[in-house]
C-alpha cells in the first residue's frame, strides 16, 4: 500500500511537553534516567526468573511476560521523546506515527489480558491450591501469554485499519510526545464523528471486559479469603495485594482517558506519561519490593556475581 499517495500530510509535529529549552534539557535528563530504570529494573526480573530455577513456576512466568510488556511499553515512544527534547523539530514521519499508534495498543491491550491472566493465577493458587499445578501447567501457562499477545495484536489492527487511510491534507501538530490515537484522528480532513465513536467502542469494550473480569475475580478471592483465613494465606495475599496495585497504576489512566476521549486537557500528558513512563518503572518495584522469593533470587543472583567478580 502505497502511503504516499493516500495522504498529502507525510510527517507530523509533536509538540511535546514544553517549548521552553530550559525545561527540555531537565527532562532530558529526568527522563532519561527514568527510561533505564524502567528497562534496567524490569530485565533484571526477567533474568531472575530465567536464571533462578525457584522461580520456574506459572506466577513468575507470568510475571515476567508482564516485564518484558513493560520494557515495550516504556520503549515504543520514550527514546523518540527523549531525542526531540534536544531537538529543535520534532517531527515524526507518517509511517513511524503508525508505527506509534501500533505497537501502543498492541502492548497495552496484551498487557490488559495478560493482567486477567495473573488474576486467573492467584485465583486458582488460592481458591484451588491442591489443583494448582495440574491447572497452571507449562501449556496453560503458554497459552495465556498467546492469546494477550493475540489479542493485542488483533485489537491493534483493528485500530489501524481505521486510521490508515484516512487523508490527511492539511493540519499536521499532534499535542503530545508520541502519536496519540485521538489526537490524530482530529487531523484528519473529513468529518470523524462515527470513526471517533468505533475507535472507543473498540478500545472501551475491550478494557471494560478486563476490568470486569478482574474485578470479578478479586472479590470472589477475598470472599473465599475472609471465610477460610490462615496463616498459609499470608504469601498468596501479598503477591494479590501487589497484582492489584499494579492494576489500579494500569487502569487508573484508562479510566480517565475513557471518560473524556477526545477532548483534550492539560493533564493529558501527564496521563500518557504514567502510562507509557513511570507504570513500567513501579512495576518491578512493587513486585521485587513486596516479594520475598524475588528479592531472596535477586541477591542470590548478586552474590552469584560478586563472587564471580572476584575469582577474577
Amino acid at each position: 500500500m502505497d502511503l504516499k499517495n493516500k495522504s498529502v500530510v507525510t510527517e507530523f509535529i509533536l509538540l511535546g511537553l514544553s517549548s521552553s529549552r530550559e525545561s527540555q534539557l531537565f527532562l532530558f535528563f529526568i527522563f532519561s534516567v527514568l527510561y533505564g530504570a524502567a528497562v534496567l529494573g524490569n530485565i533484571l526480573i526477567i533474568l531472575t526468573v530465567i536464571i533462578d530455577s525457584r522461580l520456574h513456576s506459572p506466577m513468575y512466568l507470568l510475571l515476567s511476560n508482564l516485564s518484558f510488556i513493560d520494557v515495550c511499553q516504556a520503549t515504543f515512544a520514550t527514546p523518540k521523546m527523549i531525542a526531540d527534547f534536544l531537538n529543535e523539530c520534532k517531527t515524526i514521519t507518517f509511517q513511524g506515527c503508525m508505527s506509534q499508534i501500533f505497537f501502543l495498543h498492541v502492548f497495552g491491550g496484551s498487557e490488559m489480558v495478560l493482567l486477567v491472566a495473573m488474576a486467573y493465577d492467584r485465583y486458582i493458587a488460592i481458591c484451588k491450591p491442591l489443583y494448582y499445578m495440574t491447572i497452571m501447567s507449562q501449556r496453560m501457562c503458554t497459552v495465556l501469554v498467546g492469546v494477550s499477545w493475540t489479542i493485542g495484536i488483533l485489537h491493534s489492527a483493528s485500530h489501524l485499519a481505521f486510521i490508515v487511510n484516512l487523508p490527511f491534507c492539511g493540519p499536521n501538530k499532534v499535542d503530545n510526545f508520541f502519536c496519540d490515537l485521538p489526537l490524530v484522528i482530529k487531523l484528519a480532513c473529513l468529518d470523524t464523528y462515527v470513526l471517533e465513536i468505533l475507535v472507543l467502542t473498540n478500545s472501551g469494550l475491550l478494557s471494560l471486559i478486563c476490568f470486569l473480569l478482574l474485578l470479578i475475580s478479586y472479590i470472589i478471592i477475598l470472599a473465599i479469603v475472609h471465610h477460610q483465613a490462615s496463616g498459609g494465606m499470608s504469601k498468596a495475599l501479598a503477591t494479590l495485594s501487589a497484582h492489584i496495585t499494579v492494576v489500579v497504576l494500569f487502569f487508573g489512566p484508562l479510566i480517565f482517558i475513557y471518560i473524556w476521549p477526545f477532548e483534550s486537557f492539560p493533564i493529558d500528558k501527564f496521563v500518557s506519561l504514567f502510562f507509557t513512563v513511570f507504570t513500567p518503572v513501579l512495576n518491578p518495584m512493587i513486585y521485587t519490593l513486596r516479594n520475598k522469593d524475588v528479592k531472596e533470587a535477586m541477591k542470590k543472583l548478586r552474590n552469584r556475581h560478586v563472587g564471580s567478580k572476584q575469582v577474577f
